[in-house]
């Protein structure tokens, strides 16, 4: 089987994306990152989405970005959006995030002596962060190929980005064809201790929408469902 190594959050997306990667017959390693971000459940939840999906190794990396990025994600003082999606960048960006996770991705992916990264961004139903669309996973390929012995030497590189051009319900029916307990995922920006969602930020409003469209009941666990 092919090596692939799969950024894992914890969230629905990458979830559904490490499943098609299985389900497309490589052997995941999974890479979670811990920088720093308010809603730590999402490390819990990939924890326990890499034991059920049977990845053959999963590493947890600690990258404190809370001295360099300022983001509603990593900074307390910076307060989460809750009126939905709006046009133009949100607080909720985290600088770099995703070239940051993507070149730890690479250099794991190098050492394994795999030749293929996959990634869970959507530019469809999506907050509008620019690390996020068709463009720049093209560029940050090119980048890779660039950057690296396996590249130079022809073993080229291939970063997978499989939701890219999916809008949310899309998303959730083909998570659900692989066999995926959405429940355990944890999307929400600021779930609590216990992965349950606000039901309030983008995150919230994107993937309750996205439920409702494909007709599927949200089986999210909502704080104010308690």
């Amino acid at each position: 089987m092919k090596k692939a190594v799969v950024l894992l959050s914890g969230g629905l997306d990458s979830t559904t994306t490490l499943a098609i990667a299985r389900g497309n017959g490589f052997a995941c390693y999974a890479l979670s990152v811990d920088y720093g971000q308010r809603h730590a459940a999402e490390l819990a939840a990939a924890t326990r989405i890499g034991q059920l999906l049977q990845v053959c190794e999963h590493q947890f990396l600690k990258l404190d970005l809370t001295v360099l990025a300022s983001s509603a994600l990593t900074d307390p003082s910076v307060t989460v959006p809750i009126h939905g999606t709006n046009r133009g960048i949100p607080a909720t960006y985290v600088p770099a995030r995703n070239t940051i996770m993507l070149s730890l991705a690479l250099a794991w992916a190098e050492v394994l002596g795999s030749q293929d990264i996959f990634i869970g961004v959507t530019a469809v139903d999506y907050s509008g962060y620019p690390d996020c669309r068709p463009d720049y996973i093209d560029a940050f390929e090119k980048m890779a190929n660039l950057a690296t012995k396996a590249g130079r030497e022809g073993n080229l590189l291939k970063v997978h980005a499989p939701l890219i051009n999916l809008p949310k319900h899309d998303i959730i029916r083909r998570g659900l064809e692989l066999g995926i307990d959405y429940s355990m995922t944890v999307s929400c920006y600021q779930a609590d201790a216990s992965g349950w969602a606000c039901g309030q930020c983008d995150a919230c409003h994107i993937r309750r929408a996205g439920f409702a469209a494909a007709n599927i009941p949200d089986p999210t666990y909502y704080q104010d469902k308690r």
